[in-house]
């Protein structure tokens, strides 16, 4: 997706407790940034994984240093640590006075998290959730904003509080997006206010301040209403026990996941990558007459054209026809050329049994059949003549000459010469009883 800068304008609302909730129930990975200017909390509050005290020179300090020389997004993970639950962060500074080492490397800092959604190595990929603590005129946290995707403002349900978050967003959108006001809310970065409140009432008030910050034109809206739940909070940070998963304030902060991941999500999406398609089998590119795929121009020759083969005409596709389909040799196999000889036998020799036309492959009879005496009658219903009596040619029997075709729609084709194979648990049949039945 993007970057996503949490701030607040005055007092403590949560900005630190509601990033890392925010971050923890975010529903792709997620990399929390410490991006306040007066220092970071975590070394304080949370341990690391392996249970011991986050290392305070392993994160925006470090971060600093790398990004004179150039910051690439996938470096921000050589800074990173893992919380006991498994959340990654970059820890922030120690103190104010360290912030003075990052002037001129917040741009660089908020392109790199910008950046980081994008990546090509899917395994690197994240969104970063960046905690900006307290921001006026002259922090310099503000740099990261115009990189971001969605500025969210945290404040409470005082009146204060809501009259000065107002104040700030119309600054806010005055340095961002300039003195038109008109298209500020449609611009990027977008400005966001989550309101933190009691839980009873809190929809009429979340109504009563997003249509203040409508109707002086701010270019904020409520995002989300974030729960007062101060022993949820102390649960977050580890002061206390409990299942934090259960508490009023995590379950508010997931319903602000789910929405913002729902409305803005389309469009923070990364672009897919068009996937390059595997060559064609023997390396051609479809065209006929060329040697496998173009070489690769060598530099300093002109590139000439793709070598090509004398092509060779498209064959016929294979069909089957009378006689002996399906064999080198056949008019119809592809390669050969030649028109369809007569079917009508010559005298002498039998007729040809089967064909497609019968369902099974036509065989030329060499010579007449050597049976003597009356031959058996054609299957009910079939439409294979008998063969022709012994010392008769088969040039005078009617039905004999050319491509034979059924004189009647017969209701099933007529089985094969072959016998047929025995059904489990029958005795064995002659040809004539299988063709019978």
């Amino acid at each position: 997706m993007a970057l996503i800068a949490l701030a607040a304008d005055k007092g403590a609302p949560g900005v630190t407790t509601a990033a890392v909730a925010l971050s923890a129930v975010w529903p792709r990975r997620a990399l929390l940034a410490e991006m306040d200017t007066a220092g970071g909390d975590l070394v304080y509050r949370s341990p690391a994984a392996n249970g011991r005290p986050l290392d305070p020179n392993t994160g925006l300090l470090s971060l600093a240093a790398t990004a004179r020389r150039g910051l690439a997004a996938e470096q921000l993970w050589d800074h990173s640590q893992q919380l006991s639950g498994g959340l990654e962060v970059l820890v922030g500074l120690g103190n104010a006075e360290q912030s003075a080492g990052l002037a001129g490397q917040w741009d660089t800092l908020g392109r790199a998290f910008a950046t980081l959604a994008d990546s090509p190595h899917p395994q690197l990929a994240a969104d970063v959730i960046a905690d900006c603590g307290r921001i006026g005129p002259e922090t310099a946290s503000v740099a990261l904003f115009p990189h971001a995707a969605l500025v969210l403002l945290v404040a409470r349900d005082e009146p204060e509080q809501i009259a000065r978050v107002r104040d700030r967003a119309l600054a806010l959108t005055a340095r961002l997006h300039g003195a038109g006001r008109g298209m500020a809310p449609l611009a990027q970065p977008m400005l966001g206010v989550l309101l933190v409140c009691q839980a009873q009432g809190a929809a009429k008030v979340a109504g009563q301040v997003n249509d203040m910050l409508v109707a002086s034109r701010a270019g904020a809206q409520i995002v989300g209403v974030l729960a007062h739940d101060p022993m949820g909070a102390e649960q977050l940070a580890g002061r206390r026990r409990g299942r934090v998963e259960r508490s009023l304030l995590v379950r508010s902060v997931r319903k602000i996941a789910t929405d913002i991941h729902q409305q803005y999500g389309a469009a923070w999406a990364p672009t897919a990558r068009p996937q390059q398609q595997p060559p064609a089998a023997g390396g051609g590119q479809g065209r006929v007459g060329t040697r496998g795929p173009a070489p690769a121009p060598v530099a300093g020759q002109p590139a000439g054209p793709a070598e090509t083969l004398p092509s060779a005409p498209t064959p016929p596709p294979p069909t089957e026809r009378p006689g002996q389909p399906g064999q080198p040799g056949h008019p119809g196999w592809p390669g050969q050329s030649g028109s369809v000889p007569d079917r009508t036998p010559p005298p002498g020799q039998g007729p040809s049994y089967g064909g497609p036309e019968y369902g099974a492959p036509g065989r030329q009879s060499a010579a007449p059949p050597q049976a003597v005496g009356p031959q058996p009658a054609p299957a009910r219903g079939g439409s294979v003549q008998s063969e022709p009596p012994r010392g008769e040619s088969a040039r005078g029997l009617k039905g004999f000459r050319g491509r034979r075709r059924p004189t009647a729609p017969q209701p099933a084709p007529a089985p094969a010469p072959t016998p047929p194979v025995p059904l489990p648990g029958s005795g064995e049949r002659t040809p004539d009883e299988g063709a019978a039945s």
